[in-house]
């Protein structure tokens, strides 16, 4: 018997829907603070991340995981 994996959803929306989503009607679906986090634009140490996270992604082989990146910022919104 084949098992069944569980659809990954955010506030009833699945992931396939959640990644086509522009960043207004992300911001409808977050908490307040993530929204005022989001409205007033990441500084250069958060986009600075989101680099080098997009970069590990891109040189990950197809269908693995991407190489674990360090960082402290413990404050980040993770999308």
């Amino acid at each position: 018997k084949k098992r069944a994996f569980r659809k990954f959803t955010f506030r009833g929306i699945e992931l396939d829907k959640l990644l086509d989503l522009t960043n207004d009607e992300l911001m409808d679906l977050v908490t307040a603070r993530c929204r005022r986090r989001m409205s007033r634009g990441l500084k250069r140490k958060p986009m600075a991340l989101i680099k080098r996270l997009r970069q590990a992604k891109k040189d990950a082989p197809p269908g693995e995981k991407p190489k674990g990146i360090k960082t402290q910022l413990r404050d980040m919104i993770i999308v």
